[in-house]
């Protein structure tokens, strides 16, 4: 009997909660299949706190009837991140949880409407303008005094959440938190509110291993001695780098009395990723709460294309914060076009009308189009190898050509690479022709595609936001943590994990 997706979620479910240090009742779980529904049509309406409407008192009775959670989200405030954490957080909501996403104001216009409350955390430092100035410095992270200026905003945004978040969540009576493993404020205040947490990585894993290269450099697996060396001392410059980041973290650790040591970062309840194990390089030393996993997407409208020209079809993106480089994109517009191919441009609101028209190759160019749709149109792709686009690219089975630019792009790549799903220009190259041969390359070669299908055969099987979701479920069902957030525990005994 073949199993549909929900039941095979609720079967890896069981199999997960079997492992933790608690149990999950019969009756419990009858209880919350009877109460399903109708709890699940009142948690779709916005949350308390919110600017869309309060709590009823509906919700709030059938709440402490089932003893759901109320989930706090506590991410990075950008669309990579915001994006597949809501299709997450609105398969917990379909499991009869309340889940608000915490944030500046601003970010609320990330947030779909989905199910997923927002709450703004309501902090004097919060301005309007606040994002946008935070966005300029994440989209100049180059050289020198662009990477420099890109760590301080950062830790300036951790700074804030650390500051305002104790407080929101306290208000928002919050019982639990699934905390971006890139934000570091998300763990440490669950730790000092003693509240339970998982880990959610939206990117690639960024546990540290001798034999795997730092996530931010596009070096190949090498796990010999000349490799460990190697990574070794791409670590020790990382470490020099993010120093702004985690001094101030440790800072706020050793404030409220718990230990800074950067392992209490990751939770040991569950570390769920939407990287499918095929993608990453090999780990020697996962914990054992880690789970690998595949996209977490919300189903999206269908795409039609406009104008259809009968030419294959080629996606290019540079992701939301690139997506200003019109030299980059006229660089893929004609190479598709000289392959005898046509572009499909997502640059992100990034181009203005008059550049978006002057691309050459008659490409088709939007801000954003419906990824998911999209690229099962597609015969390849060109990416800045932007990890929730690359996951796409894969889902549907698309070869990729892989321009990084910055961030995890270049490891992204190299991952790409290593797999056989791709092949790597650099954006200097890119702008000297480069992009054209290795277009063909994808093209023609049936490795590539083959590569990029069999990844999409593992990450169809990995169940998505449904199965991350019923194993986040599981890892935060213990009913006697079921408690609101509060700055004083009761024992007045710091908390060093959760």
């Amino acid at each position: 009997m073949k199993l549909n997706q929900r039941q095979k979620a609720r079967r890896r479910s069981a199999s997960l909660a079997s492992n933790l240090p608690f149990r999950i009742s019969p009756s419990r779980s009858l209880a919350r299949r009877v109460l399903s529904s109708n709890y699940c049509a009142i948690a779709r309406r916005p949350h308390a706190g919110s600017s869309r409407s309060n709590t009823t008192a509906t919700e709030s009775s059938t709440a402490l009837t089932v003893k759901r959670r109320h989930i706090a989200i506590i991410a990075p405030p950008t669309a990579g991140h915001i994006n597949p954490l809501a299709a997450l957080g609105t398969s917990l909501v379909e499991t009869g949880h309340r889940v608000t996403i915490v944030h500046l104001t601003d970010v609320e216009s990330l947030v779909p409407d989905c199910g997923v409350g927002f709450a703004a955390f309501d902090h004097p430092a919060d301005g309007q303008g606040l994002l946008a100035e935070y966005y300029r410095k994440l989209a100049q992270p180059s050289g020198p005094v662009g990477l420099t200026r890109m760590i301080r905003g950062t830790a300036s945004m951790t700074e804030l959440l650390l500051k305002a978040l104790p407080t929101a969540l306290s208000r928002l009576g919050v019982d639990a938190i699934v905390a971006d493993s890139v934000e570091p404020a998300g763990p440490l205040v669950a730790r000092h509110l003693r509240l339970p947490f998982v880990t959610a990585v939206t990117g690639l894993p960024l546990l540290r291993e001798p034999t795997v290269p730092p996530p931010f450099l596009g070096w190949a697996y090498r796990p010999d001695a000349v490799g460990r060396n190697r990574n070794n001392g791409g670590y020790a410059v990382s470490d020099l780098l993010m120093r702004p980041i985690t001094t101030m973290v440790a800072t706020y650790a050793r404030r409220w009395g718990l230990d800074p040591d950067p392992r209490y970062q990751w939770s040991k309840r569950l570390q769920i990723a939407q990287c499918p194990e095929g993608l990453d390089f090999p780990r020697l030393a996962l914990p054992k709460s880690f789970r690998y996993g595949g996209p977490w997407r919300r189903d999206e409208l269908e795409e039609n294309l406009p104008d259809d020209d009968g030419r294959p079809l080629i996606f290019c993106s540079l992701g939301s914060l690139q997506g200003a480089r019109r030299s980059l994109f006229a660089a893929m517009t004609a190479a598709c076009s000289a392959v005898g191919a046509r572009a499909v441009v997502a640059h992100g609101g990034g181009l203005s009308d008059r550049e978006a028209h002057s691309l050459p190759g008659n490409p088709l160019v939007r801000a954003f189009w419906s990824q998911t749709r999209i690229l099962p149109q597609c015969s390849a792709a060109i990416l800045h190898g932007g990890f929730n686009t690359v996951l796409d690219a894969l889902a549907a089975g698309v070869p990729i050509v892989a321009v990084p630019l910055a961030f995890e792009q270049p490891a992204t790549a190299a991952r790409l690479k290593r797999i056989g799903a791709a092949r790597v220009v650099s954006a200097a190259d890119a702008g000297k022709g480069g992009l054209e041969p290795a277009l063909r390359l994808v093209l023609r070669n049936p490795e590539y595609r083959r590569a990029a299908q069999s990844m999409a055969t593992d990450m169809a099987a990995a169940g998505g936001a449904a199965e991350a979701a019923a194993m986040v479920d599981a890892a935060l069902g213990r009913e006697t943590d079921v408690r609101p957030a509060g700055l004083s525990p009761p024992d007045g005994k710091a908390a060093f994990a959760a």
